[in-house]
């Protein structure tokens, strides 16, 4: 399935209907626009939300990935930096 369209000032493309339609594509959506051996592809952006993480979340992560117990020394450390008690926290040690 395709369709014709016309560059615009500005280099813009107006998709067909059908096609936006398919891909999910309204206005305001992100595309990606590629170089490829035919020619410009143009396809839609998956966007991932990015985890914002708390200070307990980072805490954890800290402390779950030490290695060696001075890794985990310096964890705890940084545990106590960000103004929180490293036993409060849920982990394994290492």
């Amino acid at each position: 399935m395709g369709g014709a369209a016309r560059v615009g000032r500005r280099g813009a493309i107006v998709i067909p209907a059908m096609l936006r339609r398919k891909f999910g594509i309204r206005e305001g959506s992100s595309v990606l626009v590629e170089e490829g051996p035919d020619g410009v592809l143009i396809r839609p952006a998956v966007t991932v939300p990015v985890e914002t993480w708390t200070r307990e979340r980072k805490a954890a992560f800290l402390l779950e990935n030490a290695v060696d117990p001075k890794d985990y020394a310096w964890a705890r450390r940084e545990v106590r930096r960000l103004g929180l008690d490293p036993d409060k926290i849920p982990h394994g040690k290492p």
